[in-house]
């Protein structure tokens, strides 16, 4: 079982950043972080979630580093 936050937290982090207008912190992305609400599931649940969203979202215990990248990914397809 995997806690899954509900929305995605890159969802979460993407509005976060649009609405402050500038580059979230380390300490903001872990606040948003804990304060995300989750769901427990199993693996196949999530990859699930996953697959009908249509993206992955990031690892709750990588999120500086991965939203790092994926913050570069969406803006570059917002361009």
């Amino acid at each position: 079982m995997v806690p899954v936050p509900i929305p995605a937290l890159v969802a979460l982090l993407l509005r976060a950043e649009q609405l402050k207008g500038s580059p979230l912190t380390e300490s903001e992305v872990s606040r948003i972080r804990d304060d995300a609400v989750c769901m427990t599931m199993t693996l196949d649940m999530k990859r699930a979630l996953e697959e009908k969203r249509g993206y992955p979202d990031i690892d709750p215990g990588d999120a500086w580093n991965q939203w790092q990248v994926a913050r570069v990914e969406l803006n570059a397809s917002e361009s």
